[in-house]
């Protein structure tokens, strides 16, 4: 009779366990066929709508825009994620240099003048109302990068304090792809502007300017002009910024070049010398002189957060990011004059309400907690990301993961995706589980030369030392393969990347974003019912940060 019993204990058991596990499969079904390109294409059309007027920082597109994000979430019944608000306030400066005319750089024989826009860009980050170079040296400063771990410094013996450095775009490893210089044709964060203009800065240089080339800096002076031309947005600093250099701007490479004949020098020679090691900066025996008058204004943006609580960790965290802002309006411009930011960033913005809403549609909370950020400021140099990772509401320690999307595809199904800074953490893993059960592979970043990964809110996070994902769309399409994705994607680049056409389009095939959401979904998914944490591989920079912070 005992043994009959207990046989009949077991099966219930069984049978409520297979009952459970059939339960939660369709939880997950449900979940994932939530997502749908229906939706993303409907949110997207709003969000890059001529209504939104661009989602500038501190605008009336920022009202629409983040009120449009909270009033999502609350249809779904997501919870405020910062105490009882869904917003994370992020205080901004907003600084609108206008050159007191042109450029003029001083040689032995001449005087040459360039003009704002066309010629050179020009902003300053001092929050002070006038900043100028009043006739100060040139030095050429070869790519303007003190790398000790490659034995790399280009300002060895030369005292640029007070002085205007002219540098490369990208690190010498992209020009000669050569694996070991840096890291061959993969930028480091040695090759980004942001990089070059703080290491000016710490030589004590007054000004600093980068030579466009349009491969190396992966797009063409269009982005440049359109980027660095108008208001920008900083963070707020005691000192004022007054530790950066009076200007920072771009030159072009016809610009350069004229320069450089002026002082006796030929580019191409300049350039080549500046790939070896041990090279030595040129004082180019011109001056630089410029003014710029700044209108300077006070604001503040915000993140908008959402939070599903998990059941049982709910102090642990999966975070989600997606920038909402873009460029806004620029009323100089004729035609059409708002930046809609259609693919960068509405589609990745709209990505989080599908993520919130298979979330949601799980039936029961997962383990770990969901949080949904969007971050403000991206375009203005991931300034939105940045604020939250060093004033997190949720401890560092306690977030497991971010996952970042930034332009989701708009070109239907591929049989890849690809992750940008491929091998650098174990979160690779989950996305090749993911990957495979959807029958796809996982390949690298297939343009590490661009520095993706150094351009977009993941890496705020990184810097932190949490483990960050930012995968890109792939590029072999089910049906038409990679030449043909590859030739779409450049075309939007030349034409459409951080332009006023950059606009929703009814015929894009979102197919494939469904597929990368209900991919990240499942990382997500994974991650959040784990009670382990994943960590950066071996070598990578973050990872002494992380385990530091861990071993607290």
């Amino acid at each position: 009779m005992i043994k009959k019993f207990v046989l009949l204990g077991f099966l219930i058991a069984l049978i409520y366990i297979s009952f459970a596990c059939a339960k939660k499969t369709q939880n997950l079904e449900t979940a994932l066929n939530s997502i749908s390109a229906e939706s993303l294409a409907k949110d997207t059309q709003i969000l890059s709508s001529d209504e939104f007027e661009g989602r500038a920082p501190a605008s009336k597109g920022e009202e629409l825009t983040v009120n449009f994000m909270k009033e999502e979430f609350q249809k779904l019944g997501l919870k405020p994620g910062n105490g009882d608000s869904f917003f994370q306030d992020v205080p901004m400066v907003e600084i609108n240099s206008i050159p007191e005319g042109n450029l003029i750089i001083k040689g032995k024989t001449r005087t040459q003048e360039f003009s704002f826009g066309d010629e050179f860009t020009s902003v300053t980050l001092r929050t002070v109302d006038e900043v100028s170079l009043d006739n100060t040296a040139i030095v050429f400063v070869g790519y303007g990068i003190v790398a000790p771990e490659y034995d790399w410094n280009d300002y060895e013996g030369i005292d640029v304090r007070g002085k205007t450095v002219v540098m490369l775009v990208n690190d010498p490893g992209f020009a000669t792809e050569n694996p070991e210089l840096f890291t061959g044709k993969a930028m480091t964060y040695y090759g980004r502007w942001t990089y070059k203009y703080e290491e000016a800065a710490r030589q004590g240089a007054a000004g600093a300017f980068i030579i466009h080339e349009t491969e190396p800096a992966a797009y063409g002076w269009g982005v440049v002009k359109n980027g660095w031309t108008g208001p920008q947005f900083i963070l707020p600093s005691e000192d004022k910024n007054m530790s950066r250099c009076a200007v920072e701007g771009w030159l072009t490479l016809d610009v350069s070049k004229k320069t450089l004949q002026e002082a006796g020098q030929d580019f191409e020679e300049l350039k080549a010398k500046a790939l070896e090691r041990g090279f030595q900066a040129v004082p180019l025996d011109l001056t630089a002189s410029l003014v710029l008058n700044n209108s300077i204004k006070e604001s503040v943006s915000r993140n908008v957060i959402a939070v599903i609580p998990g059941s049982e960790r709910a102090d642990e965290y999966i975070i989600y990011t997606a920038h909402w802002d873009h460029f806004g309006r620029d009323p100089n411009l004729e035609g059409d004059q708002i930046f809609n930011g259609a693919l960068d960033n509405a589609t990745g913005t709209s990505g989080l309400i599908e993520l919130a809403k298979a979330f949601k549609n799980l039936g029961s909370p997962t383990k770990r907690s969901i949080a949904l950020l969007a971050v403000t400021g991206e375009e203005q140099g991931l300034l939105g990301s940045l604020y939250y990772a060093t004033h997190p509401i949720y401890p560092i320690k306690k977030t497991v993961a971010a996952i970042n999307m930034d332009a989701l595809n708009i070109y239907g199904p591929m049989k890849d995706i690809t992750i940008v800074g491929y091998g650098k953490s174990e979160l690779d893993d989950y996305v090749k589980e993911a990957a495979a059960e959807q029958g796809r592979v996982v390949k690298p970043n297939p343009t590490p030369e661009r520095g993706s990964f150094y351009r977009s809110d993941h890496f705020s996070f990184a810097k932190q030392g949490i483990p960050s994902l930012y995968t890109g769309t792939g590029n072999d399409h089910v049906e038409h393969g990679e030449e043909w994705t590859r030739a779409l994607k450049d075309k939007y680049i030349s034409e459409n990347y951080h332009k006023p056409s950059d606009e929703f389009d009814p015929n894009w095939d979102l197919r494939g974003a469904v597929d990368d959401l209900r991919l990240l979904f499942k990382v997500g998914y994974k991650l959040s019912m784990e009670s382990t944490f994943p960590n950066w591989r071996e070598g990578t920079e973050f990872k002494a940060k992380r385990d530091a912070d861990m071993s607290k």
